[in-house]
């Protein structure tokens, strides 16, 4: 799952991985962490949007899907929250 949050500021994209004890233990939980850190590297730090910060919430199954899958889902939901931002707003006019 991913979430994305407009800071408004047009700085550099940034992300947070949260990978739950419920997900396994503590090698399983770094195991995790480190290839979601190399896909984003990899493939989708490009494709994340100036100016936005995004949440990856880690599910269990990333630890046994093959890292060409983990990186196409990955950019796959990131160009899918891309496209559900919203406009940027803009003021009334006379203002």
């Amino acid at each position: 799952m991913i979430e994305a949050l407009d800071r408004a500021d047009g700085g550099a994209a940034r992300y947070g991985l949260t990978v739950t004890r419920k997900v396994g233990n503590a090698v399983e939980r770094n195991r995790i962490r480190r290839r979601l850190r190399e896909a984003i590297r990899t493939v989708c730090g490009a494709d994340m949007a100036a100016g936005f910060d995004y949440v990856i919430v880690a599910r269990r199954e990333l630890l046994t899907l093959p890292f060409e899958t983990l990186t196409g889902e990955l950019s796959t939901r990131v160009a899918k929250v891309q496209a559900h931002r919203p406009a940027p707003a803009t003021p009334p006019p006379g203002i």
